[in-house]
């Protein structure tokens, strides 16, 4: 992936962890999960998202075969006060475009 999707990712876990679900909305265009529909799925999990360090943030992402622009499906991890890393994952689609990347989200839920 090129350096400005991974960063547009890191934005979105940031957004989630501030609990600004209406900026992660915006900033996915509303696409497949709606800000409230994100607060739930947090809500739900139980447990406070923080950031992990640094050197245990990690961005799973598999390029897509066949897509124009190029398209990205990628899993992060997401960590919790309570637990360390969690059960808990954001899933998401990131397309390359010249203009920069735009990224759908996919979904959030325990694996």
């Amino acid at each position: 992936m090129q350096p400005s999707s991974t960063a547009i990712v890191e934005q979105i876990v940031r957004l989630l962890v501030s609990g600004d679900y209406a900026a992660v909305e915006r900033l996915t265009s509303g696409r497949n999960l709606t800000a409230a529909e994100l607060e739930q799925a947090v809500h739900d999990y139980g447990r406070r998202l923080v950031l992990p360090a640094a050197d245990e943030f990690h961005v799973d992402a598999i390029q897509v075969t066949g897509r124009v622009p190029v398209t990205w499906y990628v899993r992060v991890d997401l960590w919790t006060a309570e637990e360390g890393k969690s059960d808990l994952s954001l899933e998401l689609s990131v397309v390359e475009h010249p203009q920069g990347p735009l990224a759908e989200m996919d979904g959030l839920h325990v694996l």
